[in-house]
């Protein structure tokens, strides 16, 4: 479906982004595999990745600086020569009371979530129109329209890039880019198993599907969307997060 098509997936080294970055790679794409600070965990999925013969790379770049960004895109194009693909997954999601939010706070946040998703977005599309095509998809999240105490700052730049997907396909759509958002619902990834409040039994019970979300309900959407059967659809978000939204009390 994707053969020799290029992606980077931001944030790949855990959790969603990782299951997409190996998605992909099933479907054909040669992969980058972006990280951070998890360097670990990135070298983990750049092997699982390998090790079904599939193509990917890795590379550390931080998307809250935009001199990082550049030099992900820039070590992407001499790796493979173009970029195809571009997810934005990489986002962080502290919780902190309302009156407690300092500028500190609030950067760390918006730098990574808003301001790295915006320049992901400008820098790989520049790199897109080159070849008259190109497929962005951000991940975003239920907090955008339904969200819980203490995420004020992280609902915030969620429905921001809800925002920015609608109008920057609008923007990009002369150029034959389409850009596409998913919101997931609430979904087990690693820093759960470790969290004491994460009960995945109540939470199931929360959900009309019956259970919890996994990265694996969700990178199958990602995989549909950066194909050439989706050059119609832009400008949306998808929800993935087995009804939840469909209900007047969800938690």
């Amino acid at each position: 479906m994707l053969k020799d098509k290029v992606a980077i997936v931001t944030g790949a080294g855990r959790g969603i982004g990782k299951q997409i970055a190996i998605h992909l790679a099933a479907a054909g794409a040669h992969v980058v595999v972006n990280y951070a600070h998890s360097e670990a965990a990135a070298l983990e999925t750049l092997a699982e990745i390998k090790g079904s013969n599939h193509s990917a790379i890795a590379i550390k770049a931080d998307i809250s600086k935009l001199s990082e960004i550049n030099e992900l895109v820039e070590k992407t194009i001499k790796a493979f020569g173009k970029i195809d693909i571009l997810v934005n997954n990489a986002g962080v999601d502290p919780r902190e009371e309302f009156f407690d939010i300092d500028e500190d706070f609030w950067n760390r946040v918006v730098d990574t979530n808003m301001k790295g998703t915006f320049f992901c977005m400008q820098a790989c599309a520049r790199e897109m129109m080159k070849l008259g095509k190109g497929k962005i998809i951000n991940i975003t999240s239920v907090h955008a329209s339904l969200t819980m105490p203490r995420y004020s700052v992280y609902a915030s730049t969620k429905g921001a890039i809800n925002a920015m997907t609608r109008q920057i396909a609008q923007d990009l759509a002369k150029y034959n880019i389409q850009v596409n958002a998913i919101a997931p619902g609430v979904i087990e990834v690693e820093k759960n198993y470790t969290d004491p409040l994460h009960d995945r039994e109540h939470f199931g019970r929360l959900i009309p599907q019956g259970r919890i979300g996994l990265p694996q309900d969700v990178a199958p959407m990602v995989v549909f969307l950066a194909s050439d059967q989706t050059e119609f659809i832009t400008g949306q978000v998808i929800t993935i997060d087995g009804g939840t939204s469909t209900k007047l009390f969800v938690f």
